[in-house]
């Protein structure tokens, strides 16, 4: 099976901003529901935003709404994730999920 790919992790200071993509291949991530997840060290994965491939109906934890953004290119092959005003607490490593299948992960790293 073909895994999604993430990119565009790095470190950040407090406030500023990374967009993240997630790309994919295939009809499977085409015409799927795909997810954002992350990992801070020692803490449990958590979702982050979700996006329904029909309808393109957006959905964020509580800890990011009105910060973080999820857009998709028209050829559902590549989710965005804009993320703004990004805090020390955002820190960790940021998972893609399509049709239940995981990307490697990306870091991101806030300093204050």
């Amino acid at each position: 099976q073909v895994q999604p790919v993430e990119s565009g992790g790095g470190p950040v200071q407090a406030g500023g901003s990374l967009r993240l993509a997630c790309e994919g291949s295939g009809s499977i991530f085409r015409f799927n529901d795909m997810a954002w997840y992350r990992q801070a060290p020692g803490k449990q994965r958590e979702f982050v935003a979700s996006m329904a491939r029909k309808g393109g109906l957006r959905e964020y934890a509580d800890s990011v709404k009105g910060r973080f953004t999820l857009a998709r290119t028209s050829n559902g092959y590549t989710v965005f994730l804009q993320m703004n005003s990004l805090k020390p607490e955002d820190t960790g490593i940021y998972y893609c999920n399509i049709a239940g299948i995981w990307g490697q992960g990306t870091q991101v790293t806030v300093s204050s």
